[in-house]
């Protein structure tokens, strides 16, 4: 049984994030895992790749900066919001002053995620 959709996004995602190019992120994939497409991950292979990226320079900016996971968790937040790329700047430039989240701090990012909790829960409890 194959990954579920979700999860086939979220590598997706990571490798849009980390500019990797198709034939890069097929020998990744291959290396860690023993496959060349993601659709033939399993739980575990899922698991190996996310802490093979988690690992990648990119995601290391420094060491009290945004986590891996919270940048995937915040992301996950925006698109449950609905949120086009836009509006999650203008809301961040709005209530961080920032406008990237690469920037933030992990306390900052905690605070973020909160916020889009929040958000997300009235969201919901207006519909």
């Amino acid at each position: 049984m194959g990954l579920d959709r979700k999860k086939l996004a979220v590598i997706h995602i990571v490798k849009r994030e980390l500019g990797l190019s198709d034939e890069e992120y097929r020998d990744i994939l291959e290396q860690v895992t023993g496959v060349r497409s993601a659709r033939d991950l399993d739980e575990a292979g899922f698991r190996r790749l996310m802490r093979r990226f988690a690992r990648s320079r990119h995601y290391r900016s420094s060491r009290d900066g945004i986590t891996f996971r919270q940048k995937l968790y915040i992301r996950h937040l925006v698109r449950d919001l609905g949120w086009d790329e836009r509006h999650f700047t203008n809301f961040l430039k709005k209530y961080y002053h920032q406008d990237t989240i690469d920037t933030m701090s992990r306390k900052e990012a905690g605070k973020l995620i909160e916020s889009l909790k929040n958000i997300l829960r009235r969201h919901t409890a207006d519909r």
